[in-house]
């Protein structure tokens, strides 16, 4: 099998990866009212569960820090992924609370793993092919997430059961990640010594991500707004009935796919600085027209500019890091730079909800404009104006990947 052929499978495999990630993640957290039914989860509670799973997967991201020194990471991927679709599948299969806190527990730990696992083979697969293909493998989670939404709803629609829901799923996408894994490509040890691995990413090194990670967080704060909120806020706020209230967060991940689809040709033909920069202005724009906005449609505009706007800050910043911290030290800054994902989905949603008790909602979405908006200010640690691949040049031949998903 040639380079260019296995290099290939790598990224599509990957890519059904990313994939079927998606579909778990939103077949989780679009059923959590039927999960509070099935377990008799109180209102009070329900907070303490679903800020459990964040918590837990931050901790699996510093661990899987330290894992993939002694593992490549396609291993940790090929063992997190199915343990998060059985996990899933465990919510959905007990009935009392202490499975359901089981479950959750480890649905957290397990993609904490596999999100850092996933975006370190994402990262050394963009630098063995030269150019921008992040966005693309974030593209596909975001397919992911709208098959697992449609699933969701089919589900609900159809009076399903948690388990009945979760179980075709399981079924039919358990296997083929399997079988998919055994294509994954990881990078080539450095020539001589000890492995890259080794290598400490340094204090340093953590100052020169600090950005990246406020980035990160930033970022988050804004999904985890339009994810949380979209719908009480053009219902509540904007008048709207309760049924077009569900439809910006549809919208949202539409022209989130959308985006990351083309992104990456913006990236090799402007840079990801430019990209970066043009995503968070969009994305600002949005909040502030969803801040000011007269009515419901409005105010959907706003949420179809937050999608075009924050779907490329996520993958570029993965990218970035991986820029920054060439060999597996980029394993080790994308693994700390994972945690600030979570960071920003556990802050997300109760400061805006907060402020917007205590103050407005209108007010509240000022916050996350401002947020996102720091991106601005630490957009060079993207790259230089001229990088348009992610990893700051072209490389006109394939290197830096080792024999695929059998390394250990």
């Amino acid at each position: 099998m040639t380079e260019d052929v296995r290099l290939r499978r790598g990224r599509g495999s990957l890519g059904f990866s990313f994939f079927v990630q998606g579909v778990t993640f939103a077949l989780l957290v679009t059923r959590i009212p039927a999960i509070q039914d099935q377990y008799g989860i109180s209102d009070g509670l329900l907070p303490a569960f679903l800020a459990a799973v964040p918590v837990l997967a931050g901790v699996a991201s510093v661990a899987t820090e330290h894992l993939v020194k002694r593992v490549a990471p396609s291993v940790v991927l090929r063992w997190a992924q199915p343990l998060v679709l059985l996990a899933l599948l465990g919510v959905g299969a007990g009935d009392q609370m202490w499975h359901v806190a089981v479950a959750l527990g480890a649905f957290g730990f397990s993609v904490g793993a596999l999100d850092a696992s996933m975006n370190m083979l994402g990262v050394s697969l963009q630098r063995a092919y030269g150019r921008s293909i992040m966005l693309g493998f974030h593209a596909s989670y975001s397919l992911g997430g709208i098959v697992g939404a449609s699933a969701a709803w089919a589900g609900a629609h159809w009076h399903l059961g948690l388990f009945s829901s979760y179980l075709p799923a399981v079924v039919v996408l358990l296997p083929l990640a399997v079988l998919g894994s055994r294509y994954y490509v990881d990078r080539r040890e450095t020539a001589g010594g000890l492995p890259d691995a080794e290598k400490g990413l340094g204090a340093g090194g953590f100052k020169l991500l600090l950005p990246l990670c406020l980035v990160m967080a930033c970022a988050y704060i804004g999904d985890s707004t339009v994810s949380n909120w979209s719908a009480k806020y053009l219902q509540d706020v904007l008048g709207s009935s309760e049924q077009l209230a569900t439809v910006p967060y549809n919208v949202y991940m539409v022209t989130t796919l959308i985006g990351r689809s083309v992104g990456d040709l913006g990236v090799r033909r402007f840079g990801a600085v430019a990209v970066v920069r043009g995503g968070t202005l969009v994305a600002a724009l949005g909040f502030g027209v969803v801040a000011v906005a007269p009515g419901a449609w409005t105010g959907m505009l706003g949420f179809t500019l937050l999608g075009i706007g924050l779907c490329v800050i996520v993958p570029q910043t993965f990218a970035a890091a991986g820029r920054l911290f060439p060999g597996a030290s980029a394993d080790t800054a994308i693994a700390r730079l994972n945690i600030f994902n979570y960071v920003g989905f556990l802050v997300g949603a109760p400061l805006v909800g907060g402020l917007g008790d205590a103050w407005s909602y209108r007010g509240a979405m000022l916050v996350p404009m401002v947020l996102v908006s720091v991106t601005l200010f630490h957009a060079r640690s993207f790259g230089s104006d001229g990088a348009r691949y992610g990893v700051g040049h072209e490389r006109p031949r394939v290197v830096d990947v080792g024999r695929g998903g059998n390394e250990v």
